[in-house]
């Protein structure tokens, strides 16, 4: 896998929870902060409150090897209460990929949710690429291990993902 191929992760798990419930959990931004080794804050823009198509929202990332840095994501689709979307873009052009630019995000991440017997399915995915972002900087330092380091990276994600849609389904499932 090359990363000109948008490499995708995605993550699904059962709830036992009300699917409006899970749409209320899985469209709080700053949710995902409390399971994350790499996300450390996340706000609204531009006065917004709440997800609405073409909302902006920033977010605060570290990583041990490469430090501390800023974006800023849109939401891309809002299908209540099935489909919740965003891309992620690189504001401060940290990586080098240029202005940031919507339609060549870094990445491009999505809630889905399928109602399932007794409460719903819940799926996590992120598409990365096109844009520049952290994992662009490693492969430019060795182009000859992309395909170990995009594994690396994938991997890391799924485990991330995994770890978010279980916190996730840890409050949908407790009684309120």
């Amino acid at each position: 896998m090359r990363y000109i191929d948008g490499p995708v992760v995605e993550c699904d798990l059962h709830l036992t929870a009300d699917p409006a419930r899970v749409w209320e959990l899985v469209t709080n931004i700053e949710l995902p902060v409390r399971f994350s080794t790499e996300l450390r804050r996340v706000q609204w823009l531009d006065g917004t409150r709440g997800p609405t198509l073409g909302a902006r929202f920033e977010g605060h990332n570290q990583h041990p090897a490469l430090g501390e840095w800023r974006t800023v994501s849109h939401i891309v689709r809002l299908d209540e209460p099935q489909v919740f979307g965003w891309v992620v873009l690189d504001p401060d052009n940290r990586f080098g990929g240029g202005p940031a630019d919507p339609g060549h995000p870094g990445a491009a991440w999505q809630y889905r949710l399928t109602a399932e017997g007794d409460g719903c399915r819940l799926a996590h995915s992120v598409r990365i690429g096109p844009g520049r972002t952290g994992l662009s900087m490693v492969i430019d330092q060795a182009p000859e291990n992309e395909e170990q380091i995009i594994a690396r990276r994938l991997a890391a994600l799924r485990d991330a993902m995994t770890a978010t849609l279980q916190g996730i389904r840890d409050l949908a499932e407790q009684p309120r």
